[in-house]
């Protein structure tokens, strides 16, 4: 029996507030709603929605770096390889032009123009089509695991007062849970398109030893993470697994930005979101993964030495170019700026606009986290070292001596000369380039390689660049 209910509606960020009124009130109108109980199907209720893969509010997973013996080394490997690289070729489409605007085949059907991809009335199935979705999906879920455990982990590990002390409250916390609980959604959504040899939750090694370091973590994992997912989606066999990764990836990328507003920098300094290589994001991703479970599916993507910047700015401090070498709070190319600096020296409670880091929907920075001509030194890995999980996996390159380094920010690459100054050492110049004009083609964190040619390629072959690369890395330019 439907009863009228007088709420008073109040229009929050976190939803609709019903509070019972029984005249007028001053923080807003009275309005009657008829209303049910109601609550969503379960078990084996018609409707009922599918269980999670992994529970979204618990489950923590233990932590630290693995010290067992590896079982196996190396990529997962087909029987047979068919070249060492993939040779370019013409595009039959390159012809196409519509010189103005006017329907050119006959239409399907009314209101809709011929073309497209799975709107010939083909029932979608949402399953991996070919070895090249199962492996793209498997690391997607790799990712999507590690930021469930990751999120809870940090909120596990640092009180209430910690998240006080660099500046956040407990909503601010309550929104980082409630990010973790929506990675338990998206690993379901990616696993059940895998199948039961899906991969499962493994155990993980983090750098940070605070919350500002927390913070700094999240925002770059979520940037590989998010940049991993645009690589691949629109050259996956199967449109309708497409089509389900981009609405979790909308999701992702509204985590990158919150946590660099949690973490005090602009929320998105960039015009458009870089695609990168699966090889990139399993090289950067597979770092933190310290061991998995033993049947585990295990992936084929490359593991690039890994590169250094020795002068990487520093995001805590007020002017981020009076940055030591190796601020860095360890060795790992992903692994955060150290936030124990001198309290004269941090931005995290300065008072002055344009030097204050501290949490914020948006923040200007009078003195740039870095600039372009900046001199920027670097240390590069050799080949050959066991990393990711139970270091089973092997770092490789098929690049000869490294003369560039490779930028990728938003869209095209961006190449600069590398000078060497040791067996492993060099520097270059940050560029000026620009993606259109006024937009800087490199800021947030950015994607560096080094390179042995400075081949072109674009957003859609980017992938074509890995037999050339040496070494891989992330650089914080703002």
């Amino acid at each position: 029996m439907k009863s009228p209910v007088t709420i008073l509606m109040l229009a929050l960020a976190s939803g609709i507030i019903a509070a019972p009124a029984v005249g007028p009130l001053s923080l807003g109108a009275v309005v009657d709603i008829p209303a049910v109980n109601t609550h969503p199907p379960r078990g084996t209720e018609p409707g009922a929605a599918p269980t999670l893969v992994n529970s979204a509010t618990t489950g923590l997973t233990t932590h630290g770096p693995y010290s067992g013996t590896p079982t196996t080394t190396g990529a997962e490997q087909a029987t047979a390889t068919l070249e060492a690289t993939i040779a370019a070729q013409p595009n039959p489409m390159a012809t196409y032009y519509n010189t103005n605007g006017k329907l050119t085949q006959p239409q399907p059907m009314p209101y809709m123009p011929a073309g497209g991809v799975g709107t010939n009335g083909t029932l979608p199935v949402y399953m991996v089509q070919s070895d090249y979705d199962y492996e793209s999906v498997a690391l997607g879920v790799h990712q999507e695991y590690i930021e469930l455990d990751l999120f809870h982990y940090g909120l596990e590990l640092f009180s209430e007062q910690d998240f006080l002390e660099a500046g956040l409250t407990a909503e601010d916390r309550n929104l980082i849970e409630y990010m973790a609980v929506q990675e338990a959604g998206h690993a379901t959504l990616l696993s059940n398109m895998l199948g039961e040899t899906a991969p499962k939750q493994c155990t993980y090694d983090y750098p940070f030893k605070t919350v500002r370091e927390f913070l700094d973590f999240n925002a770059k994992l979520t940037r590989w993470g998010e940049s991993g997912n645009w690589g691949f989606l629109s050259h996956l066999d199967s449109k309708e697994v497409a089509t389900l990764i981009v609405q979790a990836e909308a999701i992702e990328a509204r985590q990158q930005a919150i946590f660099r507003q949690l973490l005090g920098l602009h929320p998105m300094p960039i015009w458009f979101a870089p695609g990168i290589p699966q090889s990139w994001h399993w090289t950067l991703l597979s770092q933190y993964i310290s061991s998995c479970p033993e049947n585990n599916t295990r992936v084929v993507w490359q593991n690039f030495p890994n590169l250094h910047v020795v002068n990487q700015p520093n995001v805590n401090r007020f002017i981020a170019n009076t940055t030591n070498n190796w601020e860095t709070v360890g060795n790992r190319t992903g692994d955060p700026s150290d936030s124990n600096i001198a309290e004269n020296q941090s931005c995290v409670h300065q008072n002055t606009t344009g030097y204050n880091c501290g949490p914020a929907i948006s923040r200007d920075r009078n003195d740039p986290v870095s600039f372009p001509g900046r001199q920027v030194n670097l240390t590069w890995d050799d080949p050959g070292r066991a990393v990711g999980p139970n270091n089973s996996y092997v770092t490789s390159t098929t690049a000869r001596q490294p003369a560039f380094v490779a930028w990728l920010s938003q869209l095209n690459l961006t190449y600069t000369p590398l000078t060497v100054t040791g067996s492993n050492s060099g520097f270059t110049y940050q560029p000026a380039n620009e993606v259109f004009e006024t937009d800087p083609a490199l800021n947030g964190t950015i994607f560096i390689a080094l390179t042995d040619e400075a081949i072109d390629a674009t957003p859609f072959n980017l992938t074509m660049i890995n037999p050339h690369v040496r070494a891989l890395g992330l650089y914080q330019s703002g």
